[in-house]
């Protein structure tokens, strides 16, 4: 039997791990640094964040700013926020990377897979072809871009899909966020 090393799977399982609350999507925002957060987009209520543990290059995760476990828990606004977010974030992945397809989906408490009690959002750009053998037989994932470099192609593009959808007839008229920060 052949063995495949996977030695970043170290930083993950050695990482400390975020507190039961799932603090750690309010604490994100707070840093004052989107590039050292990995906070690709700022909107009134919610955010998008790279996964620092990508099942693919580009993972982006929708999150709330408000601790919520359940979808059912946000308001109207916030669930239409959270909801233009996502779409948002198919918008820059198809700029940046020209994704196939999108996984998109919540798991919701741990027995759905759920790591962390803030509601978020995973979106997951997918190519054909992308989940070949080693995934499926060597439980390894091969990710051609480093983090840093994924953050810079998405942010590279976000100017341009933000103008494009306020030029969309019936685009959202985003109100500027008390909550943004500049990257640095």
């Amino acid at each position: 039997m052949q063995h495949l090393h996977s030695y970043w799977r170290m930083e993950y399982i050695e990482a400390p791990k975020p507190p039961q609350g799932g603090r750690l999507f309010t604490e994100l925002p707070r840093l004052g640094d989107d590039r050292v957060a990995l906070i690709v987009h700022r909107s009134s209520l919610s955010y998008l964040v790279l996964n620092k543990y990508p099942y693919n290059p580009g993972h982006l995760l929708a999150v709330p700013f408000r601790d919520v476990a359940d979808p059912a828990e946000l308001t109207p606004a916030e669930r239409a926020d959270l909801m233009d977010s996502i779409i948002l974030a198919q918008e820059v992945l198809r700029a940046a990377v020209r994704p196939d397809g999108f996984n998109i989906g919540l798991n919701l408490g741990s027995a759905a897979g759920g790591s962390v009690t803030h509601l978020h959002a995973h979106i997951v750009p997918r190519w054909n072809g992308d989940n070949n053998f080693m995934p499926v037989l060597g439980q390894t994932r091969l990710l051609p871009q480093a983090l840093g470099a994924t953050y810079e192609r998405l942010r590279a593009v976000l100017p341009g899909v933000l103008a494009r959808r306020r030029r969309k007839p019936g685009a959202r008229k985003g109100k500027a966020s008390h909550r943004r920060r500049k990257s640095r």
